[in-house]
């Protein structure tokens, strides 16, 4: 099996016990971003498996979007990357 080299961590250990690998991200043409999705790779940057270039970059997203998700999820939990939920976090 040939294991290709990366810059930067394998795996990272998570605040409640869990881990999280490069292999739980999701992959690199995602174009329909679902609440779980977002929280991997907001997770993912926060606990540095990936740096915040490399999620834009490998991701396609804006600065601003990826800004917005990990202000939603530090201000009210990842339940506030839904859609749904949009409405009533931006209000409070």
């Amino acid at each position: 099996m040939y294991i290709r080299k990366v810059e930067g961590p394998r795996i990272v250990n998570l605040p409640g016990g869990g881990t999280l690998s490069r292999a739980d991200l999701p992959p690199r043409d995602t174009r329909r971003w679902v609440a779980s999705r977002k929280a991997v790779v907001v997770r993912a940057v926060d606990h540095g498996l990936i740096t915040r270039e490399e999620a834009l970059k490998m991701y396609g997203l804006s600065e601003e979007e990826l800004e917005s998700w990990q202000n939603a999820v530090k201000a009210h939990g990842e339940a506030a990357l839904k859609t749904t939920s949009l409405q009533k976090y931006r209000q409070l």
